[in-house]
């Protein structure tokens, strides 16, 4: 074979190769992604702010590569989107996951634990998607993946800052899915119910169809790869339940919620 076989070869074979950036992919949900991802020969980015683990995530695949990240700080996401891009090449798929939570802080209106919350769950996302926009829009395809949580469908007991967090991560998906859309980009929302990861472990409650992250991972690796659907959402036990409570009269709803909140207080 001759030199410029070879380089044609080696174009073509990066041209073929997919790219996924994930946030939160040190630990839960983002690092089973991140391996199911390069196990089907994906180049993966992972972002997370523990280096420590982000190393230790990098180490269990070739194909996974990691880049710190605070999602927190705007031009620190614009600065690692363009390393990224300059190591891997194109992104054609974003899966920003990142995301905090405590429980003993939900149970009252601490300003300060929300603010923070927000500031995570939405703002992060938020400056995550703000990198990436011109990215898309010139491109004019791929994916942009925004995790929320089945805490987002409806006002639950006990989640003054995370569940309202997540709302505004449903809303601004939909908002983003016609803004994105118009350039042939898809927009997805991942609305995963009880998954056992560090953060949830937190919960000091029983927590219905609890699932495991790799669980997690092969439904929207699903979804994302064999899929079309602006929501992916899962278990569908229990995600469907849900979805007919958002449904159902407000009297109703905080009737039946209050009914399995006191039942399961006296299970505890």
């Amino acid at each position: 074979m001759c030199i410029r076989d070879s380089l044609s070869t080696i174009q073509q074979l990066n041209m073929n190769k997919k790219v996924i950036w994930i946030t939160g992919g040190s630990t839960g949900i983002g690092k089973a992604l991140a391996l199911k991802f390069a196990n089907n020969g994906w180049t993966v980015a992972i972002s997370a702010r523990r280096e420590h683990l982000l190393k230790e995530v990098e180490d269990k695949h070739q194909n996974i590569k990691s880049f710190p990240l605070d999602v927190n700080y705007k031009e620190k996401c614009k600065s690692v989107y363009e390393n990224i891009k300059k190591e891997l090449g194109d992104i054609d798929i974003c899966f920003f996951s990142t995301g905090t939570w405590d429980p003993k802080k939900e149970r009252e209106i601490d300003l300060e634990q929300i603010e923070n919350v927000f500031k995570v769950n939405f703002f992060g996302t938020l400056n995550c998607i703000k990198a990436v926009e011109t990215h898309f829009r010139e491109r004019g395809k791929g994916t942009i993946t925004i995790v929320s949580s089945i805490a987002g469908y409806k006002g639950l007991p006990n989640s003054t800052g995370y569940g309202p967090s997540k709302a505004a991560l449903n809303n601004l998906a939909e908002s983003l899915h016609f803004d994105f859309g118009r350039y042939g980009v898809r927009v997805c929302l991942v609305s995963p119910g009880f998954i056992k990861t560090p953060m949830t472990d937190k919960n000091d409650f029983k927590m219905p169809f609890l699932k495991t992250p790799e669980y997690s991972a092969d439904k929207i690796y699903d979804g994302l790869i064999n899929g079309s659907n602006f929501e992916i959402h899962y278990p569908k036990e229990l995600t469907l339940i849900l979805k007919f409570l958002k449904i159902i009269p407000d009297r109703l709803y905080f009737y039946l919620i209050g009914k399995l909140t006191k039942l399961q207080k006296k299970e505890n």
